[in-house]
């Protein structure tokens, strides 16, 4: 029931952080559905993997700056989504830069709200 809300939660991040921003489009809330599905689909699969890759490549500086680095690396995720789906449109990785700070501030204080304490991050 976690992954569920988690989905959930995504794909309201998703649908508010292209309400505010100009440069992200996402065709409705089924659309944001579908982007939030993809994009935590690949952020599972190979999110991990580019983080470790960022913070070997930066001499472990990306590991002490593990904030920024998971933005860097959602933002990626959200190009590699905009490039999987026509339900998303990204008009540039700086906008996928702000879009993912977005997106994490709303997924953190959604599962906050809305998910057991010990299991966010799901």
């Amino acid at each position: 029931m976690t992954i569920l809300y988690s989905w959930l939660i995504l794909a309201v991040a998703v649908w508010l952080t292209a309400q505010l921003l100009p440069g992200v489009k996402v065709s409705g809330i089924g659309g944001a559905l579908v982007v939030a599905l993809i994009f935590g689909i690949l952020n599972w699969l190979v999110g991990w993997l580019l983080f470790v890759v960022i913070g070997i490549g930066t001499l472990g500086v990306g590991f002490i700056l593990a904030f920024a680095t998971r933005w860097l690396v959602m933002a990626i995720l959200l190009k590699v989504t905009d490039l999987l789906t026509d339900k998303l449109t990204i008009r540039s990785f700086g906008w996928a830069f702000v879009a993912a700070m977005i997106m994490s501030a709303v997924g953190t204080v959604g599962e906050y709200l809305l998910l057991p304490p010990g299991s966010y991050g799901m």
